[in-house]
């Protein structure tokens, strides 16, 4: 497995005006008239990130599963300074310099993206799977573990029930039922990838947990590696 270690990039936005700015510029291109990849089809990549705010660490990974039978097929991870302060909203800034830096560490395609957060279920429609989705051209999809400040209807109780993640009488995303009466995810689209299949890769992904299979590796796989990467200073 590669670890790459993550300098914040040259012009990284420093101020909530700029990245609000950023937002707005990137937004424009978000594609949402792509069916995206069949479920159980090429490959499917997980992406996490943990952090240690105290000694202003992150680490990132990204994790390739195969998508008929959810084997991992690569690994990689990243580690850096934090590259933004927290701000609701804008927590994309603080994550995607490591996280670009794991997905070009892999050694293969990693075919759709899938983040454990939103891509348009987002205040100004544009979370991590969006942005991660338009800077690197791929398949994006968002798989958050609440609905952030949006309502929905609690879906029927039998496994694959979903019901619509609302802003307001805008649909942003749907809560999609991957276990019997367990809590729901929360699944919206990144880029390139309709809400249906969004959801139809969430439930291909999740044959025996809650949360899918790439979510569970790259949080696992993270969170490894930021123990690693603070151990000296412990």
């Amino acid at each position: 497995m590669t670890t790459v270690t993550v300098q914040i990039p040259a012009g990284w936005p420093a101020t909530e005006e700029r990245a609000l700015a950023v937002q707005d510029e990137l937004r424009a291109r978000v594609v949402l008239d792509e069916p995206g990849p069949p479920p159980g089809t090429g490959r499917v990549t997980g992406v996490d990130v943990a952090y240690d705010d105290e000694r202003d660490v992150v680490a990132a990974a990204a994790v390739v599963l195969d998508a008929a039978t959810l084997a991992v097929v690569a690994e990689a991870t990243a580690v850096g300074r934090i590259s933004f302060p927290y701000v609701p909203g804008l927590l994309a800034f603080r994550e995607v310099p490591t996280v670009l830096a794991a997905l070009e560490a892999l050694p293969c395609a990693p075919g759709l993206v899938v983040c454990d957060g939103y891509g348009l279920a987002h205040p100004r429609r544009f979370g991590l799977a969006s942005h991660l989705g338009v800077l690197t051209g791929l398949p994006t999809i968002g798989v958050a573990k609440n609905p952030f400040t949006f309502t929905y209807d609690d879906p029927g109780a039998p496994r694959g029930s979903t019901s619509p993640l609302l802003a307001g009488a805008e649909e942003v995303g749907r809560a999609v039922r991957t276990r019997d009466a367990v809590k729901p995810v929360f699944v919206s689209v990144g880029h390139r990838v309709s809400l249906d299949n969004a959801c139809a890769q969430t439930l291909a992904l999740a044959p025996a947990y809650r949360l899918p299979e790439t979510t569970r590796r790259a949080d696992a796989l993270c969170r490894a590696a930021l123990r690693a990467a603070t151990a000296y200073s412990a």
